[in-house]
């Protein structure tokens, strides 16, 4: 992408604010539904906290300061609204969060948008064991390839916190897959 600075004040001046969002939609788009439905594992509900996300994006990009990569930022909103969406849908539901996901790992084998294997599906399932940061931090670094550094920015946490959270969702990821 462009210069940061410049991109950033693209989407901020009314005259070209539209056709730079159109372009930050289309580099952002594929990657933040991916990032995304590794959260809440649904198609549908992917496709609604996009919405909700790309819509934030637009409604606070006056108030991103720049203390971020706007990378970051993006990221950070969506793996926020993915997380709020999934603790609104447990309250709505009256069951934990952990039991959402556990339902929709179900119902992934049928799921058309799912092009994973049995194999996918038993690493789903073990990743789903894990708690919830570490779930974070393992897709981020081992589905989405994210480097440390980035996942630090988008979580708030530091490098070394992070290589830790990997290395034990690593470790007990293997012992499930083990047993399993």
């Amino acid at each position: 992408m462009q210069d940061e600075k410049v991109f950033i004040q693209r989407l901020l001046n009314t005259k070209t604010q539209q056709e730079a969002f159109r372009e930050l939609l289309q580099l952002y788009q594929k990657p933040l539904y991916n990032h995304i439905r590794n959260i809440v594992l649904n198609h549908d509900d992917t496709d609604d906290v996009l919405q909700n996300t790309f819509l934030k994006i637009f409604q606070n990009i006056p108030k991103f300061k720049g203390e971020s990569k706007l990378f970051s930022w993006i990221y950070r909103i969506a793996t926020n609204e993915a997380l709020t969406f999934l603790q609104q849908k447990a309250k709505k539901t009256g069951i934990s969060s952990e039991e959402i996901q556990q339902k929709e790992l179900n119902k992934l084998e049928s799921d058309v948008f799912f092009d994973g294997n049995e194999i996918q599906l038993k690493l789903q399932k073990a990743i789903a064991t894990l708690p919830e940061k570490q779930q974070l931090v393992f897709k981020m670094k081992y589905f989405e390839e994210l480097k440390y550094e980035e996942i630090s920015e988008i979580v708030d946490t530091s490098v070394g916190a992070l290589k830790a959270s990997y290395h034990l969702a690593v470790k007990k990821i293997e012992d499930y897959l083990k047993t399993n």
